[in-house]
């Protein structure tokens, strides 16, 4: 796990650095409710940072509380609008629906965990990707691969409530 490189930068609404990070207990409260197991990395960077977006403005990892208030909504809008056939021999519809979204990106990229496993679901592509076991690579492959955005370095990231993100869910429109 190598998130010592991240900086803290002051929210751009509020001017503040304060986070908004997990607990253990909810941590293993979302593990429980939604039957998986979190990688170290995840666990790790959720009550390190919380809630947040990393890279100016280019990751989003969601908090145990978020991706459970969240799921219902997300698997009934893959239902209604799947489009990545071409990413069939990586996962089916059925798997990504048996899936759990961690996180997004700016550009409506979505970040699952599915077996152990992180995958990709672009939003502007049919192909999916399989990325690997652990939070860090995802998030490295987000940033630095060059497939989906320009590959970038800096590891800034901007704390922000995830309260208000719930109410006004603003990545996904």
């Amino acid at each position: 796990m190598n998130f010592d490189n991240y900086k803290i930068i002051p929210n751009y609404n509020t001017n503040k650095t304060d986070l908004f990070v997990a607990e253990k207990e909810e941590i293993l409260a979302c593990e429980k409710t939604l039957n998986i197991v979190f990688d170290e990395d995840y666990k790790e960077y959720v009550t390190t940072y919380g809630s947040g977006i990393l890279g100016g403005t280019y990751v989003r990892i969601y908090l145990p509380e978020t991706i459970i208030l969240t799921i219902a909504e997300w698997k009934k809008r893959i239902i209604e609008y799947w489009f990545w056939d071409e990413g069939k021999d990586v996962l089916t519809k059925e798997d990504v629906l048996n899936a759990v979204r961690i996180g997004d990106t700016y550009d409506g990229d979505e970040i699952i965990l599915f077996k152990n496993q992180y995958f990709i679901l672009p939003r502007h592509s049919e192909k999916m990707y399989k990325i690997g076991n652990t939070l860090e690579e995802t998030i490295n492959w987000l940033c630095s691969s060059g497939i989906l955005t320009e590959a970038f370095s800096e590891r800034e990231f901007e704390p922000f409530d995830p309260n208000d993100w719930v109410k006004d869910n603003s990545f996904d429109e």
